[in-house]
């Protein structure tokens, strides 16, 4: 624990789960011009199919959006929506930890709150129409009947986005996501640089570790992953993509299981992983714990080897 703990701890977690999003922090500015492609004077109404399924009418180039449900708001920033965004939920206004968007755009801050966001919870109606979106994107959880509820109450059309079963950036329903904003307020180029970005990127790293044999790979564990809110480090996936995409030695692999669970920590210390990440989501929940509780992390050879 301590100081040197902490700070390794950290860093191990930041350089691999913000791997991805640095790149498209720093693409961002190069494509800072994407959104104005299509003019207003060429709006027409057009149908797109959401990722449930749903045929939506929509005035495309949608000029005024609103982005609710866990994840939506970071897909419209990273097609370079941000500017037509008029209302965002409390808990983006929120300390942004793992939310690098919102260090990108504190700007979004100021908005209207149009709900208090998070998992299973729909917009205030009332709200909503008060800040007159063209369309609305709502992401994650939500189903079709919701939508369609959503939807007939506000007369706003509504298009369901998903980032798929694990939530990661490698699987086919974020670029499908990513598509469907891009066509819906006209930043297309900017889309298809991001979606290329990050292909490239999982390729890259996979070449970069392709010759190293199991033997010679350490063994580790992510723990403190987002599952319907912030866990400690008893939260975990196996199949990690992130892990998966650089062929690393999970040890929750072992389980047979794929995506996200729960362990008891006798697992964990059983397991004993030479090295540890910490999501950064949950890093301040580990802290905590690892001072109410320091034999147990005393105990995991990656904290006592620093």
């Amino acid at each position: 624990m301590r100081m040197r703990m902490s700070k390794r701890i950290m860093k191990g977690s930041a350089w691999l789960l913000s791997l991805l999003l640095v790149g498209l922090l720093l693409t961002g500015c190069s494509a800072v011009q994407a959104g104005k492609e299509v003019k207003k004077s060429e709006a027409a109404n057009v149908a797109v199919t959401d990722l449930v399924g749903r045929e939506v009418n929509v005035k495309v180039p949608a000029q005024r959006i609103v982005a609710i449900g866990p994840g939506s708001l970071r897909l419209v920033a990273y097609a370079n929506g941000t500017d037509r965004v008029v209302g965002i939920e409390d808990m983006e206004k929120k300390v942004p930890t793992g939310r690098p968007y919102m260090f990108a755009y504190p700007e979004l801050k100021d908005l209207p709150t149009i709900g208090q966001g998070g998992i299973d919870t729909m917009p205030d109606e009332e709200a909503l129409l008060s800040v007159k979106p063209d369309v609305v994107f709502v992401s994650y959880l939500v189903d079709k009947a919701k939508a369609d509820d959503l939807q007939t109450k506000t007369g706003i059309p509504v298009v369901v986005l998903s980032y798929g079963a694990l939530a990661t950036f490698n699987e086919e329903d974020i670029y499908r996501s990513l598509d469907l904003v891009g066509r819906v307020i006209g930043t297309q180029p900017r889309t298809e640089e991001v979606i290329s970005y990050l292909k490239k990127s999982q390729a890259d790293l996979a070449e970069r570790t392709k010759d190293i044999a199991d033997s010679d790979k350490p063994s580790v564990y992510v723990g403190a992953l987002g599952m319907k809110g912030t866990q400690g480090i008893e939260s975990t996936q196996a199949k990690y993509p992130p892990f998966v995409n650089i062929g690393a030695r999970n040890v929750a692999d072992e389980t047979g299981q794929s995506g996200s669970f729960m362990i008891e920590r006798e697992k964990l210390v059983s397991w004993d992983p030479e090295i540890l990440f910490i999501n950064e989501g949950g890093f301040s929940k580990v802290l905590a714990d690892a001072q109410k509780n320091p034999a147990f992390y005393q105990s995991l050879r990656a904290v006592k080897n620093g």
